[in-house]
């Protein structure tokens, strides 16, 4: 039988799974516009979203300091926090013009472009959006092919770090994503790292930032995987406004996230995240992704497993 750590392993990893495939984001009505009376009359409320790198409970506990720190510092209005419980919820009420601002991933970024959004910041870092193979130690797997006829888990189908990026990777390492192996989509970074240290699949993807989280909260469990293959790097995740935010707003809230390194509590929200900063950015900052995403679909012949 497995000793306590192994039971507290498998506990976790139910519970992480559990959450990733569940229907309703924890305690988050639909959201409706709402004003207060602020000094100056009413008071906009503009929601905040951030695409799916956590499961929802986790976002919160790690994004909504920020927006609290932006709303003090922010008279004009206030932004509320919205999670989304799976990447294909994110990106329909992105696409569909739901938010006022929206951190989503860069493929997601390119897409909004069309559909109304500009980007005005971005996650610093660019050296950490990578896409991370993970592997349990003492798997015997030394070389993609060696995947051959197993099960990858991903988070979605349009995590770009996290799934897009790695099958780049294994595709032109000499394993066929589409044909070789099973691609399992399991929902957020966490179950895919878990998938891995349970065994229900050879290999998981993710990216750096949860990697560390997880080896941070969890260091028996991660001392059973290895990073086996990482990426090259591409630009950090975006932040976006609306088009049709008052330039003021927009502005301010770049200007604020930008500077949030500048101060000892900044630096710690930022730590929280596992980022040194955000940086201020414009649409021409995502022109690598273009060029990636051409490079991907000539790999993969335009097929996603």
């Amino acid at each position: 039988m497995p000793g306590w750590k192994g039971l507290l392993g498998i506990l976790i990893g139910i519970g992480v799974l559990l959450l990733a495939g569940c229907d309703r984001a924890p305690s988050q009505p639909a959201y409706q516009p709402r004003f207060g009376q602020g000094a100056g009359g009413q008071e906009q409320v503009y929601i905040f979203a951030v695409h799916p790198l956590h499961n929802p409970a986790r976002l919160f506990e790690m994004y909504h300091p920020i927006v609290d720190w932006i709303n003090a510092r922010l008279p004009e209005g206030r932004l509320q926090l919205e999670a989304s419980r799976n990447y294909d919820e994110f990106d329909k009420k992105l696409y569909a013009g739901r938010f006022h601002f929206a951190l989503p991933n860069p493929y997601q970024t390119v897409n909004a472009m069309n559909k109304g959004y500009h980007v005005i910041a971005k996650m610093g870092d660019d050296s950490l959006f990578t896409g991370v193979i993970l592997v349990r130690r003492g798997s015997g797997i030394r070389t993609p092919a060696d995947l051959k006829g197993k099960a990858i888990s991903y988070p979605a189908r349009t995590a770009l770090a996290a799934t897009m990026m790695p099958q780049y990777y294994l595709q032109t390492h000499g394993l066929d994503v589409t044909r070789e192996v099973e691609n399992r989509y399991v929902g957020s970074q966490e179950s895919s790292i878990m998938n891995v240290y349970l065994g229900n699949v050879a290999a998981g993807a993710t990216w750096p930032l949860p990697w560390r989280q997880f080896q941070r909260e969890h260091p028996d469990q991660a001392a059973q995987l290895e990073v086996k293959w990482e990426t090259a790097p591409l630009v950090n995740n975006s932040v976006m406004a609306r088009d049709d935010v008052p330039p003021a707003i927009r502005d301010k809230v770049a200007e604020l996230l930008a500077g949030l390194h500048e101060s000892d509590e900044g630096r710690a929200m930022l730590a929280q995240l596992s980022l040194s900063r955000f940086e201020l950015a414009t649409d021409r900052n995502y022109a690598p992704v273009n060029a990636f995403l051409e490079d991907y679909r000539r790999a993969l012949g335009g097929k996603r497993e």
